[in-house]
């Protein structure tokens, strides 16, 4: 079971980043540009803001210097995935229905637990049932709605490679993460992953500026909270936390998208968000339990 301080500080962080990612949903939705332009531009400032702090730190500079082949590759490879979770799953919102969508790409902790499995690592079977039972967590608020229509099962189809993406996303993080800091892997990745995104939305014709001022002012709220805190808060703790743990806790912002945009949209959540959030903390608890202490591994530089 995880019972050390950095163990529990670490999900405490957890929490924090799981409220910053269930801002996402909300924003999106309330911010007047292009899903591919939004995934764009989250990652293009979340680069940005980190920019000035590698270049006045010395030992980040000297970090990112001394990365290596291997760290590097990863670290690209980690942002690759990041684009291709972002490039897959928003077309699907437009193909099938969001409930099939969002049920499908939450599938990320099962990619996970069997991708452990086919490495070689033998998963604690609270962990195989953990996971179960925060996945039904999220099918009990979003509904099993899966079409026959050949549109809506391409949509299907991204949405489930959106997770299996993010899947990826999370282990190479976690590989990464034993040797360098949040600040410099964070970097790599999100710059990567902007700029496979903005090839993206130059090859679809996707607008990118021609805003309104409000429009600016949300995209930087949501690279602050859903970015920085959500998915720089991630990377940060996957390395202590592990994996199956991280990316089951991901699945909290469905219901934490839910209440808040009851809070902020007045969109009243769904009666199924409740029990929801209780059976998706009950699988958390479950594969947190689950956990062993991770064995000794060399430290990291320290996180920004």
């Amino acid at each position: 079971m995880i019972t050390s301080p950095q163990a529990r500080f670490d999900l405490l962080l957890l929490a924090v980043a799981v409220a910053g990612i269930s801002l996402s949903g909300p924003l999106v939705a309330a911010t007047a540009a292009p899903a591919l332009a939004i995934a764009f531009w989250r990652n293009a400032m979340a680069a940005a803001s980190l920019t000035p702090v590698v270049l006045l730190r010395r030992t980040l500079r000297a970090e990112l210097a001394s990365l290596g082949r291997r760290r590097l590759l990863l670290s690209a490879a980690a942002g690759a995935t990041l684009a291709a979770h972002f490039a897959l799953w928003l077309p699907s919102l437009s193909m099938t229905s969001v409930a099939s969508s969002v049920a499908l790409v939450t599938t990320t902790p099962i990619w996970i637990t069997v991708l452990l499995w086919l490495r070689g690592h033998r998963p604690d079977r609270r962990t195989w049932v953990g996971t179960g039972v925060a996945f039904a967590g999220v099918v009990l608020l979003t509904g099993v709605d899966l079409s026959v229509s050949a549109r809506a099962l391409a949509g299907d189809a991204l949405a489930l490679a959106g997770g299996l993406a993010a899947a990826v996303y999370m282990l190479i993080g976690n590989e990464v993460r034993r040797t360098t800091s949040t600040t410099s892997y964070t970097f790599v990745c999100y710059s990567v992953t902007a700029g496979l995104l903005l090839v993206l939305c130059l090859a679809a014709g996707t607008d990118l500026s021609g805003y309104s001022a409000e429009t600016w002012l949300k995209l930087l709220l949501l690279t602050a909270t859903a970015q920085l805190l959500g998915h720089s808060l991630l990377n940060r703790v996957v390395r202590g936390l592990g994996p199956s743990v991280t990316s089951t806790a991901i699945l909290l912002e469905a219901p934490g998208a839910a209440l808040i945009a009851a809070v902020w949209l007045g969109q009243t959540p769904p009666w199924p968000a409740y029990p929801a959030l209780g059976v998706i903390l009950l699988g958390l608890a479950l594969v947190i339990r689950a956990e062993r202490p991770p064995g000794p591994v060399p430290p990291a530089p320290a996180a920004t």
